[in-house]
């Protein structure tokens, strides 16, 4: 399974690059680079993972992350027919270029809420996902003139969400952070199941006792409260899906209906059922 630190191979001469509709749905593609990176997917209901923040979009979704911020491929998982655009802004780029300018004042709040990750919502994503995909068939100087435009409308966009209450800062050592990929890949792929302390503690070489602290060392979280979130995500497509409360509830890994219940209730400040019937 695939983790690692992404690196990106832009042309010498270019601020930005850009990929259309890259497939990458069936791999758990836990990863941060310098860049900062703006994506767009239509078509899909899937996980938003960006450093400690997750959720579910449905539909589609429009996300800015900020420089070095881990985070999940966006169609991971999805199997329905969707597309995607991923436009990544070198580090130097987005950092100085925007300083200079008056005009530009707006784009650099904009790219400093990104260290936070921003999720943007509301009708115009649309408008701005068709402005991306359009990018593909323009010359490097087109795309820089819309880039910067369609930069410049997501700065006035008001429906946002930020995914962190502070600017993400990725502390650790690589070790670390290659450990954290190992887990991540871990419980994405035995999340369904029940899962044992001793067992997840044994593929990084730790007694529980030393792993569970590490682990809230990492994440803030314990390592249940983390795996509780994780099945939630999970739950809420099972529930878009169509799925009934109780397939979600077994299917994403929980033993018991009323602890899942509880959980989705303490997690999302509503009832798996009326989150199903407001989706559905």
């Amino acid at each position: 399974m695939k983790v690692q630190l992404e690196t990106i191979t832009s042309q010498v001469n270019r601020s930005f690059s850009m990929m259309f509709n890259p497939r990458l749905s069936d791999l758990f593609f836990w990863h941060s680079h310098p860049e900062y990176e703006l994506v767009y997917i239509e078509g899909a209901t899937g996980t938003r993972h960006v450093g400690d923040h997750i959720s579910t979009y449905a539909g589609s979704d429009l996300v800015l992350i900020g420089s070095d911020i881990p985070h999940l491929n966006f169609d991971y998982g999805v199997q329905t027919e969707y597309r995607k655009v991923v436009v990544h802004l070198k580090k130097d780029f987005v950092e100085h270029h925007f300083d200079h300018a008056p005009e530009l004042t707006a784009i650099k709040v904009l790219f400093d809420a990104s260290k936070k990750g921003v999720a943007f919502s509301g009708e115009q994503t649309a408008v701005i996902g068709e402005k991306l995909f359009g990018l593909e068939h323009l010359n490097p100087f087109q795309q820089y003139v819309q880039l910067t435009e369609i930069l410049h409308l997501l700065s006035g966009i008001t429906s946002v969400a930020t995914l962190h209450e502070k600017p993400y800062l990725n502390k650790f050592s690589t070790k670390e952070q290659e450990r954290m990929r190992l887990i991540h890949a871990f419980i994405d792929t035995n999340y369904h199941r029940k899962i044992d302390l001793d067992e997840i503690a044994g593929i990084c070489f730790l007694t529980k006792e030393a792993f569970c602290r590490y682990f809230k060392k990492m994440t803030t979280y314990t390592f249940i409260e983390f795996l509780n979130r994780y099945r939630i995500s999970h739950s809420k497509r099972y529930l878009m899906a169509g799925r009934s409360v109780s397939e979600a509830c077994y299917q994403s890994g929980f033993q018991s209906l009323c602890y899942y219940n509880r959980i989705f209730k303490k997690i999302t400040n509503e009832n798996p059922s009326t989150f199903r019937g407001r989706h559905l």
